[in-house]
């Protein structure tokens, strides 16, 4: 009788001890659990920066202040093309019949008529912007010109809203330096490619001093590629046959 006591004792005090140690590991997984997953810091806030600029950095580089709507005559200055070779942009940028162009930071349109003519009738050209007021010029800009393939979208500072796979090109002129959040609108530039889909940056060259821009709004090829590296994107080429611009050229990975 003793014996068979000692034995449910025994047995009582390891099931015990299994129980325990099963509550033990299920709070210590609640508390990995809980535990805060620490985010990773893409930007960084400085007091002392180009007045020019936001004071806000990534990779190194500061982020320009957005050009608001009030200066859209400069988009559609006159000496423009002759200042940026506009015509021989376009050419480079390799358009087909029937693409879907993505013109990001459309402002007024005038991207986004030239490509219109490149992709043709069955092709289409999105022109983003965020702010309502220069999709409104683009629109009237369309409407004289009798242009129906441009679709005018309302992106967000971190969103283009574009479709996942469904851009055959995405052109930045001049615009990605002012990208509040350049990661995440890249980030969602890239998902909206189709397979072979490329990026085009055109960017006025901040290593040539003789470029009349504010620094804060000309970027090097190299800081692009830099931030390009760590995205879903593969460098093919620089052109540089325009005056006062690079023409940099991603393609999708795989």
């Amino acid at each position: 009788m003793n014996a068979t006591r000692s034995a449910r004792w025994f047995l009582f005090q390891v099931f015990c001890g299994i129980a325990l140690g099963l509550c033990h590991l299920g709070a210590a997984g609640q508390a990995l659990e809980s535990r805060p997953v620490l985010a990773v810091v893409r930007y960084e806030f400085r007091s002392d920066h180009d007045p020019d600029g936001t004071g806000k950095f990534y990779m190194g580089r500061e982020i320009a202040q957005v050009m608001g709507h009030q200066g859209a005559e400069w988009l559609e200055r006159p000496e423009r093309n002759s200042e940026e070779h506009t015509e021989k942009l376009v050419e480079q940028l390799k358009v087909r019949p029937g693409d879907v162009a993505a013109d990001i930071g459309a402002g007024t349109g005038y991207l986004s008529r030239r490509l219109a003519t490149k992709v043709g009738p069955r092709g289409k050209v999105l022109a983003v912007d965020i702010q309502p007021e220069m999709l409104q010029l683009l629109t009237n800009h369309m409407a004289v010109s009798g242009i129906t393939n441009v679709v005018p979208i309302l992106g967000t500072v971190s969103d283009p809203r574009l479709q996942a796979s469904s851009v055959d090109l995405v052109v930045m002129v001049d615009v990605y330096h002012e990208f509040e959040f350049p990661y995440e609108m890249m980030s969602a530039i890239c998902r909206s490619l189709k397979p072979g889909g490329r990026v085009v940056f055109v960017e006025f060259r901040a290593e040539d001093p003789q470029v009349p821009i504010k620094r804060v709004h000309k970027m090097t090829e190299s800081q692009v590629r830099k931030e390009m590296s760590i995205l879903s994107l593969t460098w093919i080429e620089t052109i540089e046959t325009l005056p006062r611009q690079h023409i940099i050229v991603f393609g999708k990975k795989g």
